[in-house]
């Protein structure tokens, strides 16, 4: 079974969409569960006033029916509440009447740091808009309520996903950085239990379990490194040391370890090591 998706959607249009691909039939998806993932997005501390105007909730519009997949593409949409303040300036027609609201005027200096720049020369644009409203991290909205449909289908099997902010100094550093009028970076750990061994393959790289873990946290604006197990400590690090040790049991056939450092990863494959 392969998950596909596919988004849509610009930070102040309409709306932003998913289009999730391979679901079997039959899942049991629990609205309120996706709604509160989409919530939780929104509560990152010190996050943009954008937080407080959108209240996200997943709307679907094919593949469920009555609370069940269907095993056809099933379509999500999250409405932007804030496009109503930029209907002119981002309609997707050529808009009718005199300018108004938000965007109606080209941005013409990319920011520092963004898309926008890389963006404008590579398609060509002469509104740096054109590049920001799709680049822009309001984009993970859509990602976040197709990965309640993927968590759905995780716990038929018994997996469960659990993540969370690295340190408990952020707060401060956020505050600190606020008053300079700047930002601040950070560290969120992703934990999943239940896994069964051998997810994955080493055949090829499209198979590879935490190739393709790597890059999907890597397509999130603003990621800039992702470490699995101890990751980039282990560079430094013996082999003696960074090795997952294997024991076998003395009857039977059963084989465990005691720890993984390598993110319970082995061959490029899910192994059964505690993390």
């Amino acid at each position: 079974m392969t998950l596909r998706l596919t988004t849509a959607g610009e930070s102040h249009g309409p709306a932003l969409v998913a289009i999730l691909t391979g679901l079997p039939a039959g899942l049991e998806l629990d609205r309120g569960a996706i709604d509160a993932d989409l919530a939780r997005r929104q509560q990152g501390y010190g996050r943009s006033p954008r937080q407080q105007i959108e209240q996200d909730r997943v709307e679907v519009l094919a593949g469920l029916r009555h609370g069940r997949t269907l095993g056809t593409p099933l379509a999500l949409l999250v409405r932007n509440a804030d496009h109503k303040n930029w209907t002119w300036g981002m309609s997707p027609w050529p808009p009718e009447g005199e300018p108004a609201g938000k965007g109606k005027e080209p941005v013409t200096l990319p920011r520092p740091g963004h898309a926008d720049l890389a963006g404008v020369m590579k398609y060509g644009l002469d509104d740096v808009r054109n590049a920001l409203e799709r680049a822009s991290a309001r984009h993970t909205a859509a990602i976040v309520a197709a990965g309640g449909v993927a968590k759905a289908l995780l716990g038929e099997i018994g997996v469960t996903v659990s993540s969370g902010v690295v340190g408990d100094d952020l707060e401060e550093r956020v505050d600190a950085a606020r008053a300079e009028r700047d930002t601040v970076g950070g560290v969120v750990e992703v934990r999943a239990t239940g896994v069964p061994p051998g997810l994955g393959s080493y055949a090829t790289k499209e198979e590879r379990l935490d190739a393709r873990l790597a890059a999907t946290l890597m397509g999130t604006q603003a990621v800039k490194g992702v470490e699995i197990g101890d990751g980039f400590a282990l560079a430094g690090a013996r082999p003696t040391t960074r090795s997952s040790a294997t024991s076998a049991a003395t009857t039977g056939r059963r084989i465990a370890r005691a720890a993984s450092r390598a993110g319970s990863h082995t061959g490029r494959r899910s192994s059964s090591a505690p993390r």
